[in-house]
């Protein structure tokens, strides 16, 4: 197991397998991008799917999301997948993505052992999505999502981010077209995660501002905290089900003390929690020839020392040195 000194284990593997994107996100990274990973930095495919197998066999991971920067961005991610999918026990395996490219291999990805998919889409509007994004892909990523839903992966949630003055009169109608095209909409508040460290706690806007709007149009009933279980997201049904709306208020309302997750970097280090700043070095010990049992009792120290919090509710909050898309989503 991956406990920690406060009873949580970790299950839920998020494995980042590139800090590449192809788009220009404001929240996330500056026009110009970052210095990417190089190549000899990069864990390689056997290494990724290695440090999977150690995870799931050799410490009880259960469910594996593939992230970025941009995965679909990976050559070898649909093999990637097959080969975890591969595994005994088999993982649930899921991607995050920005949907990009999704149309073209959705298939593939379901057919190698994908289960299920998630994009980020933070409005409905081209023209606002170019702001958005830097990039004019809004169309591509529709396809992206149709292509998920036609493949039969299940559920297809939408990751949406609200920006004061940019995007933030839109909860009621995305989640109304969420509803009509059958994807799980889930808003997610703006995180410290920026390089430019640009976020400002007093303009976020907060979960309580995306479920005041959301109660103007639709009927939300919340669902139990048993029925959460470690789920980052709070979820609602609206208007008497089946769908649900789900918010991940990491700053307001913070999931710490539930959180069973664990990260791997692309240049394999491990985070016990995405605002960490600290990380544990398995590429290291990889190339220097560990084998499984070493591999895991150093994963197993590193997740031994998980804070009780991220942090994000005490003033003296000091962002991590990586931001979003060298973590992994």
């Amino acid at each position: 197991m991956l406990s920690d000194t406060y009873g949580r284990v970790a299950t839920d593997l998020r494995v980042s397998l590139t800090d590449r994107c192809n788009l220009r996100c404001t929240y996330c990274m500056p026009e110009e991008g970052l210095r990417w990973l190089s190549k000899p930095e990069l864990l390689t495919d056997d290494e990724i799917v290695r440090l999977v197998t150690v995870a799931v066999r050799e410490l009880g991971v259960t469910e594996v999301r593939f992230t970025g920067g941009e995965p679909l961005l990976r050559p070898g991610l649909v093999s990637i997948v097959e080969r975890c999918a591969a595994l005994s026990p088999r993982p649930r395996l899921s991607v995050t993505t920005n949907g990009i490219g999704l149309e073209r291999v959705a298939g593939a990805l379901r057919a190698a052992g994908l289960d299920r998919v998630n994009v980020s889409l933070d409005t409905l509007d081209a023209d606002t999505f170019r702001t958005l994004t830097r990039r004019d892909r809004h169309a591509d990523v529709l396809r992206g999502l149709a292509a998920a839903r036609a493949a039969g992966l299940d559920p297809v949630k939408v990751n949406t981010v609200l920006m004061p003055g940019v995007n933030d009169t839109e909860a009621a109608d995305l989640l109304a077209w969420a509803i009509a095209h059958d994807y799980e909409l889930r808003f997610i508040e703006q995180m410290p995660l920026d390089p430019q460290h640009g976020w400002q706690r007093d303009t976020m806007v907060t979960a309580q501002d995306i479920l005041r709007d959301l109660a103007a149009r639709f009927t939300l009933v919340p669902e139990s905290e048993a029925a959460r279980g470690a789920a980052p997201a709070e979820r609602w049904v609206v208007d008497g089900g089946p769908h649900r709306v789900g918010v991940i208020a990491s700053v307001t309302r913070p999931f710490c003390r539930t959180c069973d997750r664990t990260r791997l970097t692309a240049d394999g280090q491990v985070r016990t929690c995405l605002f960490a700043r600290e990380e544990s070095d398995l590429r290291g010990a990889l190339r220097d020839g560990a084998d499984d049992a070493q591999l895991a009792a150093r994963w197993r120290t590193a997740m031994w020392g998980k804070k009780a919090g991220s942090g994000l509710d005490d003033p003296s909050f000091l962002q991590p040195q990586r931001p979003m898309s060298a973590i992994g989503g």
